[in-house]
């Protein structure tokens, strides 16, 4: 079997990349590298998510400083280095969404809005209410459920990734994301059913 001169060369790049990760994980200059090879993809990862360059600026900054603590533990698996500098950069866009003082921001009300409707069953349409009111009570629901539920739900829904991305953001398969997105709403309808009773 022959590898194309594309092939070779990626061949080399992810060799290079992991000896690169490798040196990072005690070296700053090896670190520093890594951040010039990549900052500009986060940034535009997070700006497209987002739609904000503030938010961008500070989902890259608060990525960069997380990789760089999670440095000496870090483990070449899977897709390596970038895909777990993404998977980090993913869990900062779903940590900003759940921030409570963001919830004003025109695109987490957007997102909270089709999070609420599936959470009403049999909901077809915007029908469903989901003014000021509903919007803190969905946010207040989210805050209360488990880490991991609160994770997987800002990831699919709030953050928009695909299922694939979702997963490795999550470091685990299609199919216990899939799992663990279902447990997650069930447990959030749960939680904004029991705060509906207590105010009835």
């Amino acid at each position: 079997m022959t590898l194309t001169v594309s092939a070779m060369t990626q061949v080399d790049d992810d060799v290079d990349e992991r000896a690169l990760a490798e040196a990072a994980r005690t070296s700053p200059d090896a670190f520093g590298e890594l951040y010039q090879r990549y900052v500009r993809r986060v940034y535009g990862f997070a700006y497209r998510r987002s739609g904000s360059r503030e938010v961008a600026e500070e989902v890259t900054s608060a990525t960069f400083e997380r990789a760089w603590r999670a440095m000496p533990s870090f483990e070449w698996k899977g897709r390596g280095f970038s895909a777990w500098l993404f998977a980090i950069a993913a869990r900062e866009l779903a940590a900003w969404y759940r921030r409570s003082s963001r919830a004003d921001q025109p695109r987490v009300q957007r997102a909270l809005h089709l999070l609420a409707l599936s959470t009403v069953p049999d909901c077809q349409d915007d029908s469903a209410p989901t003014g000021p009111a509903e919007t803190a009570a969905l946010r207040r629901a989210l805050l209360s459920i488990k880490p991991r539920y609160q994770e997987v739900i800002s990831l699919r829904h709030l953050v928009g990734l695909g299922p694939e991305e979702a997963a490795e953001a999550m470091g685990c398969s299609k199919a216990v994301l899939a799992v663990t997105l279902h447990r997650a709403m069930t447990a959030l309808r749960k939680v904004l059913s029991e705060m509906e009773g207590s105010t009835a």
